[in-house]
């Protein structure tokens, strides 16, 4: 069965804990209104990681796919930023009802909808990057540049715990 993968909010206050330790934890709010994070990307133990959405930007239509970056559609629906997946339990997490996004006209919502889409219809490539950057990553296979961008996906899961207060 294939794995649906799902729209989240990440809690504020655990995001501001874990860029505590690491700068390149992403914001999750902007002026407007929190920003989703596509769902679980891949499991490490009880570990599941996510990775922040962005949306579509000019920028994105001339920018390439590489490893730690995915434009959806083309960049026409944004980007995924592999670099800025952190791990989260589930309690760190709200899911955005994808059926109430279908009910509205809203344009960022149904944005979302578009979105959702297309994550759902290539699933098997989001998780093999995301595996792919967190492996190369965690053996300090990157090149120094890459890594510098990337989160520091290890010292996160242990901060997870700590928030959390949940044992490895």
């Amino acid at each position: 069965m294939k794995k649906e993968l799902k729209l989240v909010i990440i809690d504020k206050n655990y995001c501001d804990y874990l860029r505590k330790y690491d700068k390149k934890v992403p914001y999750n709010f902007d002026k407007k209104q929190n920003r989703p994070f596509v769902g679980v990307l891949f499991k490490i133990g009880n570990i599941n990681y996510y990775a922040p959405l962005s949306s579509p930007k000019p920028k994105h239509l001339k920018m390439h796919n590489s490893i730690d970056f995915l434009k959806l559609d083309n960049g026409k629906m944004g980007a995924i930023n592999f670099n800025n997946m952190i791990p989260v339990l589930e309690r760190n997490i709200k899911y955005i009802n994808i059926q109430e996004l279908f009910l509205s006209k809203d344009e960022y919502q149904i944005l979302l909808r578009k979105q959702h889409r297309w994550l759902n219809r290539h699933t098997y490539l989001i998780l093999k990057k995301s595996i792919h950057l967190y492996e190369l990553y965690t053996v300090n296979k990157l090149p120094k540049k890459l890594a510098d961008r990337c989160c520091n996906f290890k010292l996160l899961e242990e901060k997870c715990m700590e928030y959390n207060q949940v044992s490895v």
